[in-house]
């Protein structure tokens, strides 16, 4: 008699997925050293064997140059051996974390003496759907092997070699901190067909996480089956209040925009009130020339410009929408602090906003407002991340309201179950 195996008519996204499911049931009960000694090895496996990442990584970028891809995109593809040491430090951060998975959330003793606790434990199967950023991998890798869970990476084509590379070098890692490797794997195929079916193994895998630009986080919000945790793109804005601090609002600009324009936590709409304008915007236009960023300007910010070294064009309707990703920001004066909440509130993604004031009460006001992930008071919008939380490494940025809201660390990657422990009760 002929035993049929698992696999047998599956489709390679579909034993992947089964895989991962047997692994995720293997991790969830294991004690934190474990797990922490796989990520140790990870950040090891990553230092050693960075020539090989490196000589993968450079394959897909020099197709993405050929293509004409933009340099934005090119950078966050791009790894080079100090990027890689990065990435394996933040793997050794995240195993320096303290372990969810156990923590009691909540929990007392009911009036019948029934003792009930609330008790986080791994959602299981987690697929990440991400574009040209393999730093991607290793983070999401990092993160759901530290929260007990199974990883499914599929990550874009740009980036195929340098995936395929990460992974391998994952597996070898895991697998020999006596992990099963198949807690990392890389979703088969390099066609839209693998992401399809992926979105559509419900039952097999218990979360989707997108990372990447709007079109892709519409995609797989709109036609998957599997639930998903919606990351969003990052429209960010600056708020120069009345009140401020000048020199201040202008370091926080440039650095909110500049200092890594590729970022969906880099700024792209700048607010000034129209009663600091004339004192600020000189400044901040020419802060803003001298780091290469070019300025869309309604019609007040353009007569500001005149006679200055910026770089400044008119607005379009679209610039107030525009995660531009570059080195260009959206520029307009408000009326009013109010003004400016109106206008984040019709054209702000809810990643993160900020303002520059001197005026507690116009920060107060500012924080109740605006409904964001994070709301930022004189510090630049650069900071909404896991990492800089202290997070560790974050697997996304949520832009929704429901079980995760803002960086989503390892407390994110995680549900929580019942456990009601009696002595002979019954109803």
């Amino acid at each position: 008699m002929t035993t049929l195996s698992p696999y047998d008519n599956m489709s390679p996204v579909a034993q992947a997925a089964y895989r991962a499911r047997a692994a995720a049931d293997d991790i969830a009960p294991l004690p934190r050293a474990a797990k922490d000694d796989a990520l140790l090895a990870i950040a090891d496996a990553l230092e050693v064997r960075t020539s090989e990442i490196v000589e993968a990584n450079a394959e897909d970028v020099a197709k993405a140059r050929e293509a004409g891809t933009s340099e934005s995109v090119v950078d966050r593809l791009t790894l080079t051996p100090e990027r890689i040491r990065a990435i394996a430090a933040d793997a050794r951060d995240v195993a320096a974390l303290p372990d969810p998975v156990g923590e009691v959330v909540r929990g007392s003793t009911l009036p019948n003496g029934i003792d009930l606790r609330q008790v986080r434990v791994p959602l299981g199967v987690v697929g990440i759907i991400y574009e040209a950023r393999p730093n991607v991998t290793v983070d999401a890798a990092a993160l759901c092997l530290k929260s007990g869970n199974a990883v499914l990476l599929r990550g874009s084509s740009s980036a195929y070699a340098s995936n395929t590379a990460l992974v391998r070098v994952l597996r070898d890692a895991v697998g020999g901190s006596g992990l099963p490797a198949d807690a990392v794997q890389l979703v088969p195929g390099e066609s839209r067909d693998s992401v399809r079916e992926l979105m559509r193994a419900r039952g097999l895998v218990d979360v989707l996480i997108p990372r990447g630009g709007a079109s892709l986080i519409r995609t797989v919000v709109e036609e998957s089956t599997v639930p998903v945790i919606e990351t969003g793109t990052g429209n960010c804005h600056v708020y120069v209040d009345a009140q401020t601090d000048l020199r201040m609002a202008v370091e926080i600009l440039v650095n909110s925009k500049a200092q890594r324009p590729s970022v969906c936590n880099a700024a792209e709409t700048l607010l000034v009130h129209k009663d600091i304008a004339a004192d600020f915007l000189p400044l901040a236009l020419d802060a803003l020339a001298e780091a290469g960023v070019t300025v869309h300007g309604d019609e007040r910010v353009l007569t500001y410009a005149e006679g200055s070294k910026a770089s400044v064009v008119a607005a379009t309707p679209e610039d107030w929408e525009t995660e531009y990703l570059s080195y260009d920001i959206a520029a307009a004066v408000v009326e009013s602090l109010e003004s400016a909440v109106a206008h984040i509130r019709l054209w702000s993604s809810g990643h993160t906003e900020a303002i520059v004031t001197t005026s507690q009460a116009a920060a107060r006001r500012f924080t109740q407002l605006v409904d964001s992930t994070t709301v930022a008071v004189n510090a630049s919008t650069r900071f909404t991340d896991g990492g800089q939380f202290g997070f560790g490494a974050e697997i996304g940025i949520s832009t929704q309201k429901l079980h995760a809201r803002g960086p989503m660390g390892l407390p994110e990657l995680t549900s929580t179950k019942y456990i009601v422990t009696g002595d002979g009760h019954i109803r």
